[in-house]
């Protein structure tokens, strides 16, 4: 097709209105015109139609020769005529045309009145006749279609067709630049692990589609839910600056979990821990606002989950000083900071000591000998926590092995973390603990919590049945403080209950912690397992917990934690004492 810029080569004259074409110079371009796969399509000034090629028929959805003589308006949909009139318009003042010459993108009618997007190079010449107009067009519903759907993939989570994070940032990003209050909820699902190591990654995945389908109800209008990735979701709040307004929000979702769901015919109890953020208060830009929300996030989690919290500035400071007690703990276990302390167990007829338990402390070298809830939680989380476990376990057993060396057979408990549960090489561990220390295995108990009970799976478990198989204790600490102590009876291979020191504390002056240390030896007694008490300070809580059948004790009435040598010392004394009498 020629351009405005060579006007004479298309001869003296161009074509018949029903698209014959006179000048035979140019019947041969037209011919190529009408083989071509694209659609082209000339008019004159008056808008009528002069010359189509059969692709473009074929495109438009006309039978052969019915667009000859038609206004070229047939082709553009009703909302975009004035301003393709008034192009026209400005090319007849011999004004510049802004589009000849180039190819942009435009939306065509077809004859049935369905639109369509049409990639469309334009060309205006000039000659004795007037003004000519040739366009070549080509459908590109496909490649727009295609690139919907890559769009769809860059912005959305493809598991759960939320939006993702570049997403939720972009509209973030908008609503910042466009000023007011803005907020932010970061969300992260308590007990979705336990999901996917229980029942498989399928299931993990139909319970974030549900998730996905149920909470957007809880929000308002305008607000929007996206997912982050794994079990973290984040919610947009146009408009909310007042934190009373954002925390409502916030319950609303935390509401949403009061429903169990089901999913693939199973009902999982499912929390989630909300942070929260407002802009400006909290943070003007997308990163910040985001990452200060998480730090609130954090805050809830460490606060016992299925909470909100909104970000407080001191949360930046309790995150740094968590980065730099990360960095302490790792010098500790690179420098053998840590140590072991043991408190004495004892048969409390005859308060004869017949075991301790060992206990974690950290000889800090500028702060002292650290108890462990100045350093524990955070240890917990730390990725050295399976070498720490490994080392107190071989410590234990190395101590006990000392002892019973020197006629002190006593039984050594060992507090499990949850990471040595779950890393799946618990039992491997400790049988190569006591192979070193050539020790029996009855002489090791293992102390569970109701973390690692509730998170038991059947791997796990396997693990404990053949431990205890071997000789080795499995007690559980802490029992009856918590919803899954009785059901872990029955699914724990356990040797022995620990009472905890709570109930036992206020024994002699609370019915209600009297009957649960009542109903515990009970229990005991019935199923055949030991019970041992902690926290005995008195020797009325003593008698009292003998009178119950309670056989056996811990606490400051039989002494404290303390270093293996005291413990060596204390046990040699008693012997001699024993003797002399």
């Amino acid at each position: 097709m020629q351009s405005a810029d060579d006007p004479e080569n298309l001869g003296d004259e161009t074509w018949n209105l029903d698209g014959s074409v006179r000048n035979t110079a140019v019947a041969g371009a037209f011919g190529l015109a009408q083989a071509a796969a694209y659609a082209f399509i000339a008019s004159g000034s008056t808008g009528q139609i002069t010359f189509v090629n059969r692709a473009a028929e074929d495109l438009f959805g006309y039978p052969p020769g019915d667009m000859i003589g038609r206004n070229i308006d047939v082709i553009v949909p009703e909302r975009f005529r004035a301003s393709h009139e008034a192009g026209l318009a400005r090319m007849i003042r011999n004004e510049p045309s802004r589009l000849a010459g180039k190819t942009i993108e435009v939306t065509a009618k077809r004859r049935d009145g369905t639109e369509f997007p049409a990639e469309f190079t334009l060309s205006v010449w000039r000659d004795h006749f007037g003004l000519g107009f040739g366009a070549i067009l080509r459908d590109i519903s496909e490649w727009r279609a295609r690139d919907e759907r890559l769009k769809q993939l860059a912005h959305h989570d493809t598991l759960t067709g939320l939006p993702n994070r570049a997403c939720f940032e972009e509209a973030l990003q908008k609503q910042l630049d466009a000023g007011g209050s803005v907020a932010v909820l970061m969300l992260d699902l308590d007990g979705f692990k336990e999901v996917n190591d229980s029942w498989g990654h399928d299931t993990g995945d139909a319970v974030l589609q549900t998730l996905a389908i149920r909470l957007p109800g809880r929000l308002p209008q305008g607000a929007s839910l996206a997912r982050f990735g794994g079990d973290e979701f984040a919610v947009l709040l146009p408009g909310l600056g007042d934190p009373l307004d954002v925390a409502a929000q916030a319950t609303s979702l935390l509401d949403a979990f009061v429903t169990p769901l089901a999913v693939d015919g199973r009902t999982f109890h499912l929390g989630v821990s909300i942070g929260g953020g407002v802009s400006p208060a909290h943070g003007d830009a997308v990163g910040e606002l985001i990452g200060n929300a998480d730090l609130a996030l954090y805050r809830a989690k460490q606060e016992g989950k299925r909470r909100f919290r909104l970000f407080e500035p001191v949360m930046r400071s309790l995150l740094l000083s968590r980065i730099a007690m990360q960095e302490e703990l790792r010098s500790a276990a690179r420098n053998h900071e840590f140590v072991l302390h043991y408190q004495p167990q004892v048969d409390l007829q005859t308060t004869a000591i017949v075991g301790v338990e060992a206990l974690l402390r950290w000889q800090h070298p500028t702060r002292g000998l650290l108890m462990p809830d100045a350093f524990l939680s955070q240890l917990e989380e730390h990725p050295l926590v399976l070498d720490v476990g490994r080392w107190i376990l071989n410590e234990a057993c190395k101590q006990a092995k000392a002892w019973c060396g020197a006629g002190h057979r006593l039984r050594m408990g060992v507090n499990l973390f949850a990471a040595q549960a779950h890393a799946g090489t618990l039992e491997a561990d400790v049988l190569e603990a006591l192979n070193q220390h050539r020790l029996r295995p009855e002489v090791l108990e293992l102390e569970v919590t109701e973390t690692i009970a509730l998170r038991a799976d059947e791997a796990m478990l396997g693990q404990f049945e053949k431990l205890q198989r071997q000789g080795i204790g499995i007690a559980f600490d802490d029992f009856g403080t918590g919803y899954a102590s009785l059901s872990s009876l029955k699914r724990f291979p356990l040797t022995r209950l620990k009472i905890d020191r709570g109930f036992v504390r206020d024994l002699l002056t609370d019915p209600h912690d009297a009957a649960v240390v009542r109903a515990i030896v009970q229990i005991g007694q019935d199923v055949g397992l030991e019970v041992i008490a902690e926290g005995i300070e008195t020797s009325a809580q003593e008698a009292t917990l003998l009178r119950m059948g309670c056989e056996q004790g811990q606490g400051y009435r039989y002494g404290k934690a303390s270093p293996a040598a005291e413990i060596r010392c204390f046990l040699e004394s008693t012997r001699l004492r024993t003797h002399n009498q």
